[in-house]
Formats: structure tokens, C-alpha cells, sequence
């Protein structure tokens, strides 16, 4: 079943881009060191007080579609890796396409979020394919642009085949979704067993779960928890899912906490030209990718 006959052309993407999920996680996980002293953390995560209705309506479609075969729908589909071939920055060239020019509030491409990050990263002094994790991490957004709704693309990431947790944002949704009539896939274990490893876990399918497989053969492994699991927020937020997670998932999830507070707070508005960049990222690219990247 194709998505446009999921819901209406109109309907399918509610987020005025793609970024705005983004702009709403750091309203329900901000930064801690801007969170004011005389106030608990917890108020600052009051999801409906989300001060745009598209968000809401992203996740009332995110948590509707997002069904077990839908997962092994997009899998067959996009894990094959045939739509094309192309170098890491003609990739980018790609993203920057989803700039909405229309949107006063963003004025930064893609390629330029995606600096911030590993910039932050470069700086601390981190490895240096967590630096490129950092470059690459949103890169399986081009999925929005090979026809997917945003749904499809981007928001917090979850089991599917299992029962789903309250930790998740607006799990009030998920009693629209087909699975939730599944007797198997409303138990906590559901088709998995206790402490299977997330490696066996189907996560529900976007631009983690593509990029993940896109560089399985390229990253260490740390890197590929960190893009697999960077938008898996009931988890590294509320551990809802240790059921699932072996030792070692546990062990590799210290460098998804890690990677977290630089994908989400390391936005700086003095950041280098790419100009005085380009050798550097260049070099980097060609130490762990090759010329060309399947999608």
C-alpha cells in the first residue's frame, strides 16, 4: 500500500518542514543549562502546550501508520539501495532542496546544520568518525524527497511489533493504529523475547533507520548506534525499552548519550565558512566512505 493512499496529498505532511520536529524537541528536552532554577525539568516537557497544531497532527500520523508491515514494507524497499548513486556532497546539494524559503524562521541549509554538529563534536576532541557521524546523521532525510511523508522521514523512533510505551510523545495516537488490534503486538515482549538485543528489534522506519543501513559497512559501531538510535527518545530519555536491550545494547547506548546533546543543542550562529571547512570534511569523507553512496 503506497502512503498517498494512507492519507490525503494535502494532509500527509503537517510540519511546515521537516525541521520543525526538531524545534519541538528542544521544547520538551531542552537544554538543561537553560532551564530556569526554580523550575523542575519535568514542566518543561508538557506536550500539549506544543505551540504548533502541525506537530501534533505529524504524530497523530507518525503513530497511525507506522504499523509492523509498514516497517517491512519500507525495508524491502528502500534497504535495497537501487534509486541512485551519488557522492556524500552531491547528497547534501540533495538535502539543501528541503529548505523551505518560504519559512522566515530558517535561514540555515541542511549542509550547515549539519556542520554545527560536527563542528561541536570536532571541538571537544571526539574521534573523528564520530565527527563524521555528527556531518551524516540526518542525511537519510533525502527520503522526503524520494516521495515520503514527513512521517516517514523524521520523529521519535519506536518498537514496532511490541506493545507501545507512554513514554513515547502523544501514545494516545497509537489506538488509531492497526496494530494496536494485534494480540501478539500488544504484549511488552511481543514478537521478540526478553533482553533479544535491539539488533532484532524492528524500529519504527525513517531517516535513522536508512542511514543506519546505509553506512553498516562503513561506521565503527559506536557511530551506528549513534545514527540508529539518535531519535529513540523513549529510550535514552525514560529507558521504556530495557525489556528489549542486551548488555551490550546498554554499553553501546553510553555513546547515544553522548551524541545527543550535540545533535540537539549545538546549534552555533558563528560557525566557519565552509570554505575554511572543505579540507578538513573532504579528507574525513574519503578516510571512511567511498567515492560514491548508494541510496
Amino acid at each position: 500500500m503506497r502512503n498517498e493512499n494512507l492519507v490525503s496529498k494535502e494532509d500527509q505532511n503537517p510540519l511546515k518542514n521537516i525541521d520543525q520536529w526538531e524545534e519541538d524537541l528542544l521544547i520538551r528536552y531542552p537544554d538543561p543549562a537553560s532551564i530556569n532554577a526554580d523550575k523542575e525539568e519535568q514542566q518543561f516537557r508538557n506536550y500539549e502546550e506544543t505551540e504548533k497544531d502541525g506537530v501534533k497532527e505529524f504524530y497523530r500520523l507518525n503513530h497511525t501508520y507506522q504499523t509492523y508491515d509498514f516497517v517491512q514494507q519500507k525495508k524491502a524497499d528502500y534497504l535495497k539501495f537501487d534509486k541512485e548513486e551519488m557522492p556524500v556532497w552531491s547528497a547534501f546539494d540533495f538535502l539543501n532542496k528541503l529548505v523551505d524559503d518560504s519559512d522566515p524562521d530558517t535561514d540555515l541549509d541542511q549542509m550547515q546544520h549539519l556542520l554545527q554538529t560536527s563542528e561541536a563534536i570536532r571541538n571537544d576532541g571526539h574521534p573523528d568518525w564520530m565527527v563524521l557521524v555528527g556531518l551524516i546523521h540526518d542525511m537519510g532525510k533525502v527520503l522526503c524527497l524520494y516521495g515520503e511523508p514527513q512521517w516517514a522521514v523524521v520523529g521519535d523512533t519506536f518498537p514496532v511489533g511490541c506493545a507501545y510505551s507512554d513514554k513515547i510523545v502523544y501514545p494516545e495516537f497509537f489506538n488509531l493504529n492497526p496494530d494496536i488490534k494485534n494480540p501478539t503486538y500488544q504484549t511488552k515482549l511481543g514478537v521478540y523475547t526478553q533482553n533479544c538485543g535491539l539488533d532484532s528489534v524492528h524500529m519504527s522506519w525513517g531517516h535513522d533507520e536508512y542511514v543506519y543501513h546505509m553506512m553498516k559497512p562503513y561506521i565503527p559501531e559506536p557511530g551506528l548506534y549513534m545514527l540508529r538510535y539518535h531519535s529513540f527518545y523513549s529510550q535514552h530519555r525514560d529507558n521504556a525499552y530495557d525489556h528489549l536491550m542486551s548488555e551490550k545494547d546498554h554499553e553501546m547506548f553510553k555513546w547515544v548519550q553522548l551524541f545527543n546533546p550535540y545533535d540537539l543543542y549545538s546549534k552555533n550562529p558563528n560557525q566557519k565558512s565552509w570554505d575554511e571547512l572543505k579540507p578538513y570534511y573532504e579528507a574525513l569523507v574519503n578516510k571512511y566512505l567511498p567515492a560514491n553512496i548508494k541510496f
